[in-house]
């Protein structure tokens, strides 16, 4: 009922101004003036009037930073988020200054320069000083967005910590499994021919680095403070994992692997008390439309200290418990095949 009202109302409306403008015509026609005739006086108030709206525009743009500036990224909670954040934050000063300033001259121009029966625009061809200026001025400054931006990308990715744990996550429609190097800290291989039954992820059992790896799902944990090195594989389409508080995504392509390595810096405890929100949890999500189900692939990250980690840990069995007891049977892999998604 409510919505029709809203319907009539708006009907109703445009019948008002409609026969507004008609009044408003007729009674220029009374005056003996055309009504699509604009005077100088008609432009001189257009342009004042424009020059008011830009400090309204202003401020409603200054009130959305402070608004929504606060949640554009979640706190950052690794050691090169804080690197990330400032980039970002460079970017938007240098952006929202040319902003502004573009803005201001634009209405400036309005107002100053409105029409008028005796003004004529002035017109030249070239200004060799004019796009020495234009073209300069932002040359300069896309420069020294890109070295900077270059340096702290260079930082995130460069080699991999000495002592990094060994994790790899491991994406299918529409879920994730983490696999750990286990007690020696090293992935054995994997194959997609080896896919089957309880071996989900194609894991080398002949590979005596193997034998130790375990797998999680649903959540997975990592210490605080210690490096850590993803190596992200997928099954079946492009996913891409996407870890917004740690500053990390990569895209996992089936049929090879992709790395990225990070190091936490608060728990999930400590960032539970900055947030004042005693259920927070750190989330791995797909940031790649990958099917049906994309919105709910998901996995939760638990931080917690060394010693926690450590304790942790030992409570994780591996892969292949029962064929420590007894060999496996050798799976014979062919050249090409040993080659693909595997991990040395």
């Amino acid at each position: 009922m409510f919505t029709y009202l809203l319907i009539g109302l708006g009907i109703l409306l445009v019948i008002f101004l409609a026969n507004l403008l008609k009044v408003m015509e007729l009674t220029s026609n009374l005056r003996g003036s055309s009504q699509t005739q604009v005077s100088t006086k008609d432009n001189k108030t257009q342009g004042q009037l424009l020059f008011l709206f830009f400090f309204v525009f202003m401020a409603f743009v200054i009130w959305q930073m402070l608004e929504y500036g606060p949640r554009l990224l979640p706190e950052s909670a690794s050691e090169h988020g804080v690197d990330v954040d400032n980039l970002m934050n460079f970017n938007l000063i240098i952006i929202g200054v040319v902003f502004v300033l573009t803005h201001a001259v634009m209405f400036y121009f309005a107002m100053k320069y409105y029409g008028k029966e005796d003004r004529k625009a002035e017109y030249f061809v070239h200004s060799t000083k004019l796009e020495f200026i234009w073209t300069s001025v932002p040359a300069v400054f896309l420069a020294i967005i890109v070295i900077y931006g270059l340096a702290t990308w260079n930082k995130m990715t460069g080699d991999v910590p000495e002592g990094a744990l060994e994790i790899e996550l491991y994406a299918k429609q529409f879920d994730w499994t983490a696999r750990y190097g286990g007690s020696d800290n090293q992935l054995g291989r994997s194959n997609f021919r080896l896919i089957e039954g309880t071996n989900a992820l194609g894991v080398d059992q002949t590979d005596e680095r193997s034998l130790d790896d375990f797998t999680v799902k649903g959540e997975f944990v990592v210490p605080v403070n210690r490096p850590i090195n993803f190596a992200f594989r997928s099954r079946d389409v492009i996913h891409s994992a996407y870890m917004p508080h740690f500053r990390a995504q990569m895209n996992c392509v089936p049929g090879m692997i992709t790395n990225f390595h990070f190091t936490p810096i608060l728990t999930t405890e400590q960032m539970r008390e900055k947030t004042n929100n005693k259920e927070f949890t750190y989330t791995l999500l797909c940031n790649k439309i990958c099917g049906a189900a994309h919105y709910n692939m998901k996995m939760d990250i638990i931080v917690v200290t060394e010693d926690e980690y450590n304790k942790w840990l030992k409570e994780q069995k591996p892969i292949f418990a029962k064929s420590q007891e007894q060999p496996a049977e050798k799976v014979v892999l062919t050249p090409d095949t040993a080659k693909i998604a595997s991990i040395n």
